[in-house]
């Protein structure tokens, strides 16, 4: 997924998936694992909760839900959250304007959206009567600051880029207190993936605020979710109490707690102890919880892409060499690798394109270079590397990053590769995974849920892109992203964005592995998740919809 001050996964809250995005870039498609129990209110209200046996089908109000997460949340604010955890609690925090499922859109502080015959000017008009937490309005004015902060340099979000279209930013206007109109500098067929990551914060909050991203106000965040902020424990949990001003509805729960926990084994425990109700699962772990048979085990696609990052920059110097990234991936077998990491085919489809099957003009058709040992090594003796070392940072406790940097371990020593493994808490990970200075490892298990438009992508593969974090370059490659950002003839997107596919792979920019599932478990006492909507990084897309059966 894509992390922490990065641009997020598109199309998605998102992304882009995500805007991701970012996090995005965590290893593995079960970003979220949990540890064990937390003290205090999340602890009892979990115990409390889990003890009770299973009720009849039908919804009824209050009750609480216990969902785990791997870490604390990087930031409260949709501006800047790029991280599984917060972009999870912001879900619930903050609404979207509107979400696209299935390319349909399902509208939220929105109530429609239109493009102009030059496709130059999309009309939003919100709902009447939309409140943020504190009661105070929501307005079309909410829209533009949220917007007019995104552009602004100083403010430093992630999210800029997306607005900037060829060179120029676009126009967020005030019609009237519900009508805004986004004036776009020249056609973009990308854009309403953009609007999709657009979650308004509130003006009267925020609008005397220098840096957004550091104020204090994130720490006790007013939002206009189906939830709002209750009470923060770091390293233990964050609550989430019901917001009855919420225009979708007063939700059925009574609060969320998100309970902060590392180690999988003991949130397994606590899993089926009924400590927690809901939990991403590694796929070594499903039999295990399934055999319980108190939770529902639902996997989905998430458009989703699993893939060895190289990093370019490295101190080595290695991975700067296209012959030795081939030879890398000349050196792995991709199906060994997915049922070493996945356990299953099911969870996982082998990967070619940096594009995930979801998005616009994805294909598999583009060079591969997977399963010739003697191929490899000719590669490494052409470019002169011999007795290389390379280090493989990897998220301690993640199974599937764990299993992947094993193998990777094993079969580069097959072609005179020394591979040094270095584990690091979760938190640390993703510092230094974002961190665009460091130089200080080789080799890292990264994924990314981006949505449905190519052109979101960008961010990962230009040389300027904001969460490049490969430090990949290629000239061609940027100017491809530029032309396809701005052509409206789908024919022609198409053929640019192909192009982009097959030049990025035979580069050998990053090794992919698979386009996987993730795996959520369910406590049977719960229902609502079909009308919640399972959803791509933050599990359900409106939370209000959950109850307690």
């Amino acid at each position: 997924m894509l992390n922490r001050n990065k641009k997020r996964f598109s199309g998605i809250i998102v992304l882009a998936l995500l805007t991701m995005l970012a996090s995005a870039c965590s290893g593995n498609n079960n970003a979220n694992n949990a540890s064990p129990s937390a003290s205090g209110t999340a602890s009892a209200t979990a115990s409390a909760s889990g003890s009770q046996p299973a009720a009849s089908g039908e919804a009824k109000d209050g009750g609480s839900l216990i969902l785990a997460v791997a870490a604390d949340p990087v930031i409260l604010n949709p501006n800047y959250a790029g991280d599984r955890v917060s972009l999870t609690i912001d879900q619930a925090l903050y609404a979207p304007l509107f979400q696209v499922n299935n390319g349909k859109r399902t509208y939220y502080l929105a109530d429609s959206l239109d493009l102009s015959e030059d496709k130059l000017t999309y009309t939003m008009k919100l709902k009447s009567g939309l409140t943020w937490h504190d009661g105070q309005p929501l307005t079309a004015d909410d829209v533009v600051f949220t917007i007019d902060k995104i552009l602004d340099e100083s403010q430093n979000s992630f999210l800029r880029g997306n607005f900037i279209i060829g060179g120029k930013p676009v126009q967020a206007v005030k019609v009237d207190d519900t009508t805004v109109q986004l004036k776009l500098p020249q056609v973009a067929p990308g854009f309403e993936a953009t609007l999709v990551q657009v979650f308004p914060i509130p003006k009267h909050i925020y609008e005397n605020e220098a840096n957004i991203e550091k104020s204090p106000k994130n720490q006790a965040p007013v939002g206009s979710g189906a939830f709002k902020f209750k009470e923060y424990k770091t390293g233990e949990y964050l609550t989430l109490e019901r917001f009855d001003g919420y225009f979708g509805g007063k939700p059925h729960l009574d609060s969320i707690t998100y309970r902060i926990a590392k180690d999988t084994n003991a949130a397994n425990l606590a899993l089926q102890n009924g400590e927690i109700n809901v939990k991403y699962l590694d796929p070594q772990d499903v039999s295990t919880i399934q055999a319980s048979g108190n939770f529902e085990i639902l996997p989905y696609s998430e458009g989703r892409l699993a893939y060895m990052l190289f990093n370019h920059n490295s101190a080595s110097g290695l991975l700067a060499k296209k012959e030795v990234r081939e030879a890398i991936g000349y050196a792995l077998n991709r199906e060994e690798l997915i049922q070493v990491a996945y356990a299953s085919a099911d969870y996982a489809d082998p990967a070619h394109s940096f594009l995930t099957p979801d998005v616009l003009y994805q294909t598999n058709d583009v060079p591969t270079y997977d399963n010739d040992v003697a191929k490899a090594k000719e590669l490494l003796q052409t470019a002169g590397v011999k007795n290389a070392k390379l280090r493989f940072i990897v998220s301690s406790g993640n199974k599937v990053q764990e299993a992947i940097s094993l193998y990777v371990q094993q079969k580069l020593k097959e072609v005179g590769i020394t591979v040094e493994l270095n584990s690091m808490d979760a938190s640390a990970f993703g510092a230094k995974f974002t961190d665009p200075k460091a130089t200080d490892f080789d080799l890292v298990v990264g994924g990314y849920i981006m949505g449905f438009d190519p052109d979101a992508y960008s961010m990962l593969f230009t040389s300027d892109g904001s969460a490049n974090y490969s430090h990949y370059s290629n000239p061609e490659v940027d100017a491809l992203f530029k032309q396809g950002s701005g052509e409206g003839d789908a024919a022609k997107r198409e053929e640019i964005y192909k192009n982009a596919q097959k030049l990025v792979a035979e580069d050998a920019a990053i090794y992919p592995i698979a386009y996987t599932k993730t795996i959520v478990a369910v406590d049977k006492r719960y229902g609502g998740i079909e009308e919640a909507v399972l959803k791509p990084v933050v599990i359900f897309e409106d939370p209000s919809k959950l109850y307690v059966k």
